[in-house]
């Protein structure tokens, strides 16, 4: 990912002043214009509060830290910065969230449909359940009767949501909502084609939040409203 950005940050006109990798600081961070942490869990705070503390607005796409999420929008509340979290950036990603919302709330409104989600990742994808699957899970739950997520093959509970988790090689992202009755099946679908589109929408968001101060999502930057 961190590949993809500069590549698509440098097509855009963009300067790349500081790597920060495991073997160098974070010197030079102070002269960025905003920062884009596409890391690994285990550094995520540490990445983010160095570009809060600089007073640099901070995008983060990195998954599997958020049990310090809170500490983060404390920081940059105190520090009257700017940060942005999105648990997936491409654009067509957050569209489907949306839709997702949606047919939860109409899914909702009737009886005897099943909820179940899939996601399938490349082997190289870290987190067990990636943060796109929490998110469309997340938002299921708060607009229908479903109160939990188990991961697959787990035992489940009648309000709890199955997620199945795959990975294969070269997959950039597949991740599926689907409805079940004994009827038929509602399922609603998005696939991406490569990191381009993740790379593109972080790339995005980091133009956008400069100069502003806050905590924002990708519905900020898309104008998605609520």
């Amino acid at each position: 990912m961190g590949k993809e950005i500069e590549k698509i940050a440098i097509a855009r006109g963009h300067e790349i002043i500081l790597k920060k990798t495991e073997n160098n600081t974070f010197d030079g961070l102070e002269n960025a214009d905003v920062a884009i942490d596409f890391s690994i869990p285990q550094v995520a705070t540490t990445n983010i509060s160095a570009a809060i503390n600089a007073d640099i607005p901070v995008i983060s796409g990195t998954t599997g830290w958020l049990d310090n999420y809170s500490e983060i929008v404390e920081l940059c509340q105190q520090k009257n910065g700017a940060f942005l979290y999105a648990s997936n950036f491409s654009l067509g990603v957050n569209i489907f969230f949306e839709l997702n919302k949606k047919l939860a709330q109409l899914i909702n409104q009737t009886d005897g449909y099943r909820a179940e989600v899939e996601e399938i990742h490349h082997t190289q994808k870290l987190d067990a359940l990636s943060g796109t699957a929490i998110t469309l899970t997340q938002d299921i739950i708060a607009n229908t009767k479903y109160n939990n997520w188990v991961l697959m093959p787990n035992k489940l509970a009648e309000t709890d949501i199955p997620i199945t988790a795959k990975r294969i090689e070269q997959a950039p992202g597949t991740h599926q909502i689907t409805y079940t009755s004994e009827v038929d099946k509602i399922s609603i679908e998005h696939e991406a084609f490569s990191r381009k589109g993740f790379a593109l929408g972080a790339v995005i968001a980091a133009e956008w939040i400069v100069e502003k101060k806050g905590v924002f999502s990708m519905k900020d930057v898309l104008g998605l409203g609520n």
